[in-house]
């Protein structure tokens, strides 16, 4: 595996981190503190708070630039948030639910890689220890309703294929 492939998959997984904290800054700006779901919503963005604290420092030491897209991020991941905020508890969940089901799905696929090249056994860690949060985080959502939201396929579908377009681009740009 070469350094430019690395470089993108740190690249995209900082941006990732980044991005899930503004969707829970805007689903909590929306609820409340003491809406439906916040104390769980509260203890997610603390995790990924502290994974997207560690992808910068791991990019620091390891020279890599962030992605060009992340005002981009910082708003699009905020409106998601405080959108589907707006539709419900329900559907805050259901987005949380479809982005975590995504960067799952991202991570196995990264650790694949980084197994099959025999390459960085440091990121591959940090990346099985994140992906083991995000698949409780996905736990969590579903367990506090995320498929009871209104149109929960529709609304599941176009995060998931959005979060799916925002790591293309985010490993490149």
């Amino acid at each position: 595996m070469d350094k430019d492939e690395l470089h993108r998959m740190i690249r995209v997984d900082q941006a990732g981190e980044f991005g899930a904290t503004r969707i829970y800054e805007g689903q909590l700006a929306v609820m409340g503190e003491r809406g439906p779901h916040s104390a769980e919503i509260r203890h997610m963005a603390q995790q990924e708070e502290g994974h997207r604290a560690r992808f910068d420092a791991f990019m620091a030491r390891r020279a890599v630039r962030p992605t060009a897209l992340r005002p981009f991020w910082s708003m699009a991941g905020y409106a998601l948030g405080a959108g589907t905020a707006l539709l419900g508890p329900e559907a805050a969940m259901a987005c949380t639910a479809a982005v975590e089901e995504e960067i799952d799905r991202h991570y196995s696929e990264q650790l694949d890689r980084l197994a099959e090249a025999n390459s960085d056994p440091e990121l591959s860690e940090m990346i099985e220890e994140f992906r083991e949060d995000e698949r409780e985080h996905r736990d969590a959502a579903l367990a506090n309703g995320a498929e009871q939201a209104p149109g929960y396929p529709i609304l599941s579908g176009a995060i998931r294929l959005g979060c799916r377009v925002a790591i293309k681009v985010s490993e490149r740009i």
